[in-house]
């Protein structure tokens, strides 16, 4: 369960990187908050996967929670649920505009949302089967 968090992480990482370095998509303010929350997963996550430590997870668990919590008021923002104004970007890129659909429906906080709900659910069953990587 650890690796696969791990797998999620790596792969959220490099779809990030990928959507602003070659798509050239500029990340809003709410959209760094949740990089913050999911790059040093990939090193947390990772090195847990490499030692089998019980403490990686917990610390996996933080730093998801953190990014879950970003991604969800990004998501209700990019929705409407959440009005504009209650936006934190004041400059630069807006955090309600859509730049992205993937088959229709997938935006880029509803994808991050979905990495970040999936990597908690993995790190909680981690932690139920004592961590086996």
């Amino acid at each position: 369960m650890l690796l696969l968090a791990w797998l999620v992480s790596l792969a959220s990482t490099l779809g990030s990187l990928f959507f602003s370095e070659v798509m050239h998509l500029q990340p809003c303010v709410l959209c760094w908050y949740q990089r913050i929350g999911m790059f040093p997963l990939v090193a947390v996550l990772g090195v847990g996967v490499y030692r089998q430590d019980a403490g990686a997870v917990l610390s996996g668990l933080l730093l998801a929670a953190a990014g879950w919590l970003a991604a969800g008021y990004h998501f209700l923002l990019h929705t409407g649920w959440i009005p504009e104004n209650l936006q934190p970007c004041s400059k630069g890129m807006s955090c309600a505009d859509v730049d992205l659909r993937l088959i229709g429906f997938l935006t880029i906080p509803l994808m991050s949302l979905l990495a970040f709900t999936l990597i908690i659910g993995l790190l909680v069953a981690a932690h139920r089967q004592g961590v086996r990587a």
